[in-house]
């Protein structure tokens, strides 16, 4: 491996927060498919419209708290922010196991259960996203965003697999429990980091108001077009939950044929994310180019014949959509005013996560009403038209044949806050002249430290 993928190691800070997520992702993979498998299998009779309500339940609070939890990120220690968001979802987690242990379940008290954990992740979303950048220096912003989302799906090829395994020998609600635990890996390694050694915050000039992060990005067409692609796919495409039990049911598979199936996904996000951790800088191209590629690989996926061949097809997928995701994360990071930083990442992952609860429910009724196939169609066709958005936008901006001078560049001082003007204001002289890196990078964004 090339020292240049893991060049954010060589912070002290970056590296006790790569421990503790990988551990803590582990669980959370654990328990993600732990809470899908118990509302389709014990709690419902392979319903997977309850499974949609489940996931629109725990991603509305992101999209509705928007405004307040992007200027709770700017305002706050994002790092005491971290260690209290991560303590209660590891209380929330430890008593949903109790419950499944003790036989008192219910549909109705899982669908509680999902708010209150999409609640607390509203705040922890853009906190964990905008503090990446408090631990390693611009330059490297990318990289650790990128390794991240390595972490995230590294996490993903050991979480369902062994979750599946852990469902048949001993129930799901030991799930719940290992993943509780596992949170405590995340708090160590946040109570550990050297604060003297974090990157200083910029403080945006006059009162923090919770509406600049929406006038930044309505000045900026490039992140609206990245927004829309993103949240297509987050809505329609991303609902692998679904997708994926619903898939191992029709091909005669218990919950660890759904586990693996969740794993063998991660290959291909690992191989995207660890690919996207060698580049220096995010372009919105390859954003594009990601999500024609989910497009075509979800469409495929729908038509396979057999379990092990559906399997395949998942690699792709995953490979797709980390790329698109990661450069989509990376990009927003590295060309955002530092002092707007967490607010316009809140604004991010509430569309992102926000158009689950619109897209889950809907693929969900497509599943239970006509099978799982054409719900993965349904996915495609949405990445498609976000491909078609983004290709549009791409050629009408006229980037796709602009020369590399001429690209857009973005200066960013971590110490000054700045004013950001449209790509085609910027002259010759300035792209020309200014050191500039737009690196390449995400996650997956997440409900826990990733």
């Amino acid at each position: 491996m090339s020292s240049t993928m893991f060049r954010s190691f060589a912070a002290f800070n970056y590296r006790v927060w790569f421990i503790g997520a990988l551990v803590s992702n582990a669980g959370q993979w654990m328990q993600s498919t732990a809470l899908s498998w118990v509302v389709l299998t014990s709690l419902t009779d392979n319903d997977a419209g309850a499974m949609g309500i489940t996931m629109a339940l725990q991603f509305a609070p992101p999209l509705l708290l928007v405004g307040v939890t992007g200027w709770v990120a700017d305002r706050f220690d994002r790092r005491k922010l971290l260690v209290l968001t991560q303590s209660l979802l590891m209380v929330v987690g430890a008593i949903i196991g109790y419950l499944l242990l003790a036989g008192v379940m219910t549909l109705g008290m899982m669908y509680a259960f999902a708010l209150v954990l999409g609640i607390i992740a509203a705040f922890d979303n853009p906190a964990r996203q905008a503090f990446v950048s408090d631990l390693v220096s611009r330059e490297h912003a990318s990289n650790a965003v990128a390794l991240n989302a390595a972490s995230f799906n590294a996490a993903r090829m050991i979480g369902p697999a062994l979750a599946g395994i852990m469902i048949v020998a001993v129930g799901t609600g030991w799930v719940f429990f290992v993943n509780a635990a596992t949170f405590l890996a995340m708090i160590v390694a946040l109570l550990l980091i050297r604060t003297h050694e974090l990157i200083p915050r910029v403080k945006a000039p006059g009162a923090a108001r919770l509406a600049d992060g929406f006038r930044y990005v309505g000045k900026r067409p490039d992140l609206m077009v990245a927004f829309a692609m993103v949240f297509l796919l987050g809505a329609f495409g991303m609902n692998f939950p679904i997708f994926a039990s619903t898939m191992a049911i029709e091909f005669g598979q218990e919950a660890d044929g759904y586990g693996l199936l969740s794993s063998i996904l991660a290959i291909g996000s690992l191989a995207g994310a660890l690919l996207a951790a060698r580049r220096d800088r995010a372009r919105i191209r390859m954003v594009i180019v990601g999500t024609g590629l989910f497009a075509v690989a979800a469409l495929v996926s729908s038509v396979m014949p057999t379990y092990w061949t559906y399997a395949v097809t998942l690699m792709f997928t995953g490979f797709a959509v980390v790329t698109t995701m990661t450069t989509a994360n990376g990009y927003v990071q590295t060309t955002t005013d530092p002092a707007l930083r967490g607010r316009v990442l809140a604004l991010y992952m509430a569309i992102l996560m926000g158009g689950t609860p619109i897209g889950a429910p809907i693929v969900g009724w497509v599943a239970a009403q006509y099978g799982p196939r054409i719900a993965i169609v349904v996915g495609g066709v949405a990445a498609l038209a976000a491909f078609l958005i983004g290709f549009v936008w791409l050629l009408r901006s006229g980037r796709l044949h602009r020369h590399e001078t001429r690209r857009f560049a973005l200066a960013i001082d971590e110490t000054t806050p700045i004013s950001v003007v449209p790509p085609e204001e910027f002259s010759d002289e300035i792209a020309a002249t200014t050191p500039i890196s737009l690196p390449e990078a995400t996650e997956v964004p997440r409900r826990k430290a990733g």
